[in-house]
């Protein structure tokens, strides 16, 4: 990846670190999955009537919109919602990052080298660092779901990967038609009607900052820049860069919502950190290591 690139997806997991605190203050006023919901009702309405459709079967349209929307972010959503912090949650979820890696191996026949490996192996000894943390900052029920994001997020990776889609920013539009109506299905079902009757008087102005920010910079500019970063570059190679999101996530929550960034917290960024630049840079090591063999 070049430098222009590295900096556009530096630029995203920058938004998508600060959303995790952005949701938490939409949960103040909104059920989880009607928050979500009208995230992606916002991201297809109106745009979907002035744009076209992607240039892919619908099937991956709306397989990714499913998984992107009740998979991915219902499910993170909830999990913060049963009390997992936000600085935590944006934590957990770079599971996908090894994950799509896998995935990438089995399905798109990529290569990783043993340093990836390495680096890989490092960063996740920092992500189940933070799992043992006793500070509150962790629920086990919202880490199960914030880990079933994790898993959703990964196979979203390989669908536009598989897809060859090229219309990418039509793509995000058009799959996020598939996802309102299954999440607010699930809010019905888990809450009741009283969540659509008393959505009114719910609704206040942090709940609508809560909604633009994740519609426009987080989902409509993110998922579309990133998803041509995948489409451009091998999966292998992007994917470890979501690794930087817990670090916007912890100053995040720790600007906004006032969460402690303690010891065990940094202890766990330094490690993701280090085995993002390993295998990141893994070419590099490599050349390296040739030519003080040579």
């Amino acid at each position: 990846m070049n430098a222009k690139d590295i900096s556009l997806a530096i630029c995203i997991t920058m938004i998508w670190g600060l959303n995790f605190s952005i949701i938490k203050i939409g949960l103040d006023s909104l059920d989880p999955f009607i928050l979500t919901g009208i995230r992606f009702l916002l991201c297809a309405i109106p745009l979907v009537f002035f744009i076209k459709k992607p240039d892919v079967s619908m099937v991956y349209v709306a397989l990714y919109g499913v998984l992107f929307g009740v998979g991915l972010w219902g499910m993170v959503t909830l999990g913060i919602y049963f009390g997992v912090s936000a600085g935590v949650a944006s934590l957990v979820l770079q599971m996908s990052a090894f994950l799509t890696v896998i995935m990438g191996v089995f399905f798109l026949q990529e290569e990783v080298d043993a340093i990836k490996i390495v680096g890989f192996l490092l960063a996740l000894v920092g992500i189940f660092f933070i799992s043992n943390l006793d500070d509150g900052s962790i629920s086990y029920l919202g880490l199960i779901l914030v880990s079933v994001g994790a898993f959703s997020w990964s196979i979203t990776n390989v669908i536009v990967k598989k897809s060859g889609v090229t219309r990418v920013f039509s793509f995000v539009i058009y799959s996020s038609l598939f996802s309102p109506l299954p999440l607010f299905l699930i809010a019905y079902l888990t809450q009741g009607e009283s969540v659509f009757t008393n959505f009114m008087q719910d609704i206040n102005y942090q709940a609508l900052f809560s909604v633009a920010f994740q519609v426009y910079p987080t989902t409509l500019f993110g998922y579309w820049a990133w998803n041509l970063l995948i489409k451009k570059h091998n999966i292998s190679n992007v994917a470890p860069l979501s690794l930087l999101v817990p670090i916007f996530g912890l100053l995040g929550s720790f600007i906004i919502l006032d969460e402690s960034i303690g010891t065990d917290k940094v202890i766990a960024c330094a490690l993701i950190i280090s085995g993002l630049l390993v295998s990141s840079f893994s070419n590099r090591v490599k050349q390296y290591f040739n030519k003080v063999v040579v």
